[in-house]
């Protein structure tokens, strides 16, 4: 039996043990890395109102975005739907008068949107269509001025509209401007760096950042932007761990094809898609950095051939397919504030 200075003893090290234990810097290195908490708040929104689809396209003018086209497992589509985010509500408007097409771009130049390019399950397409909604008509423009496609990039700056990059049967990397006061393109700078099909595009301060896609069967890890200034591409950090820091350590899961991309107070968002594959990730850039951040995830079924656009301060995505299922559900995304898991319509006043 042990006797009261033994006893003690032995308290003594348990003690001390006890503090060092809580002192030490966990000798088991918190992998719970995977599981740390993001930044970004993902909540649901109404759903789509037309049928789910994949490989639509949206365009977004004031508060309200336009989201069209696409193809439903079983037919490509001409109906398009005007989504009001202030009061969370979608209403038909004005079927496309074009043919029936997946793959198309869109941009917005002032008060109206235009739409063109694609594929009709025939043939690559190249003519392009202006939606005015305020008389809620759509008129035909001038045609592409490159070669038909689908698979580009659009984007718009300063009112002119911008179309790269794309799948014309050889892939692309050229890039065309629209003048709608002359309703003419014109040819400018190609893009630095690979061709590519199935890019994303988004703009920050009057610049586009271009970036992922596929060429000939290699996941594209560059970034370049645009700017209309210079008319000059600048190649910036590559989205690939090429580095010795840590800082891309992660970066692969940024490329792939068949993504989305918005911009929400001056940052840039890359977000669902894969290597092929669909996805669930969301990447925020910093162009004051030339860095990216891994963000909360959408809090949805994983996706490919989504839309993604952004209203206010808020991103949105819908539609895409996972293999033959297609959706129909809307999220929208807060990017500075704090998780909630699954906040569902109705559940929350409005986040």
């Amino acid at each position: 039996m042990a006797t009261t200075g033994a006893r003690d003893v032995v308290r003594h090290w348990v003690l001390l043990l006890s503090i060092v234990a809580l002192l030490t810097p966990g000798c088991k290195k918190d992998d719970d890395s995977d599981t740390e908490e993001l930044v970004g708040n993902w909540f649901q929104r109404s759903d789509f109102e037309g049928v789910s689809r994949s490989a639509a396209v949206v365009f977004s003018i004031g508060n309200k975005a336009y989201v069209g086209l696409g193809y439903d497992g079983k037919d490509r589509l001409t109906d398009f739907w005007e989504y009001d985010a202030d009061v969370n509500n979608w209403v038909r408007i004005a079927d496309f008068p074009g043919a029936a097409r997946t793959g198309a771009v869109a941009f917005t130049i002032g008060s109206k949107g235009y739409v063109g390019t694609g594929y009709d399950g025939a043939k690559r397409l190249k003519d392009f269509y202006e939606y005015d909604p305020s008389s809620n008509t759509w008129t035909q423009v001038a045609e592409f001025g490159g070669t038909a496609r689908y698979g580009a990039v659009a984007f718009s700056i300063s009112n002119k509209g911008y179309v790269c990059s794309g799948d014309d049967g050889n892939y692309q990397k050229d890039l065309w401007e629209y003048d709608r006061t002359a309703n003419q393109w014109t040819q400018k700078i190609s893009i630095g760096g690979a061709k590519r099909r199935n890019a994303v595009a988004f703009v920050i301060d009057s610049k586009a950042f271009v970036c992922t896609g596929v060429n000939n069967g290699v996941y594209e890890d560059d970034l370049w932007v645009y700017d209309p200034a210079t008319s000059q591409w600048t190649g910036k950090r590559a989205i690939a761990n090429v580095s010795g820091d840590e800082y891309d350590d992660d970066y692969s899961d940024i490329i792939g094809t068949n993504k989305v991309a918005f911009t929400v107070s001056g940052k840039g968002y890359v977000a669902t898609g894969g290597n092929g594959t669909t996805g669930t990730g969301v990447w925020e850039y910093d162009p004051s950095t030339d860095l990216w951040t891994s963000r909360t995830g959408i809090e949805a079924s994983a996706r490919m051939e989504a839309v993604g656009f952004a209203l206010g301060t808020r991103g949105y995505i819908t539609t895409g397919r996972s293999g033959s299922y297609y959706f129909d559900d809307m999220w929208g995304f807060e990017p500075g504030a704090d998780q909630v898991d699954l906040d569902k319509v109705g559940s929350i006043v409005d986040p």
